[in-house]
């Protein structure tokens, strides 16, 4: 199955609703493999939004919070990074590509290498999520209620229009505003983001 397609200027995303695009798993992936230069996921309900590329200051904040959790996780050896490129096919039925997230070295063992040549089907411990100013922050909050809903341990949230990070947890959601850094503990230990050039790009 080959279909690309281009998104139009004055859009954000496209969606297709429920049914209309009813694929199985590996057409969805192939469909996706054929539009590497879009952001494409899959809802619970099996609703599809193609995303249109990151600006550049949203792009610069993705790479931002995606390079300092690999260099955390590169040091302490326990679980694997990943940025937004890779997808997470939930237990809800969901594919999700997190702007940056990190899940643990065992979790990861016990799949196939088929399982983890494609969408990983899991829910990562721990996601990042970086707001751009078309964002409905609404529905990324609804997003983030869904990866606890589906096993997430640990998520934030960040909000650079704010300068807000709200972090969410199987005991709720609490907020932090303007913060220089948050910290992961104790789901990622030592692992604490700088948030500096998140709320303020060099450029």
């Amino acid at each position: 199955m080959q279909l690309t397609f281009s998104i139009p200027e004055c859009q954000d995303a496209i969606r297709f609703p429920a049914g209309m695009l009813n694929w199985s798993k590996e057409e969805f992936f192939h469909f996706c493999q054929a539009n590497r230069d879009l952001r494409i996921e899959r809802l619970p309900n099996g609703e599809i939004i193609v995303m249109s590329p990151a600006g550049g200051y949203g792009s610069f904040q993705n790479l931002e919070v995606a390079s300092q959790l690999d260099a955390w996780a590169t040091k302490d050896g326990s679980g694997i990074a990943f940025d937004s490129s890779a997808g997470f096919r939930l237990p809800n039925g969901a594919m999700r590509s997190p702007d940056a997230a990190w899940v643990e070295l065992g979790r990861l063992g016990k799949l196939s290498r088929r399982e983890k040549e494609q969408f990983i089907p899991l829910c990562p411990d721990f996601v990042i999520e970086v707001a751009s100013p078309s964002d409905d922050v609404s529905t990324l909050r609804e997003k983030m209620t869904q990866y606890v809903g589906c096993g997430l341990r640990l998520g934030w949230l960040i909000l650079p229009e704010s300068t807000q990070v709200e972090v969410y947890g199987p005991e709720g959601a609490e907020t932090l505003n303007s913060p220089a850094t948050v910290s992961a503990e104790p789901v990622l230990p030592g692992f604490r983001l700088e948030l500096a050039s998140v709320w303020k790009p060099p450029f």
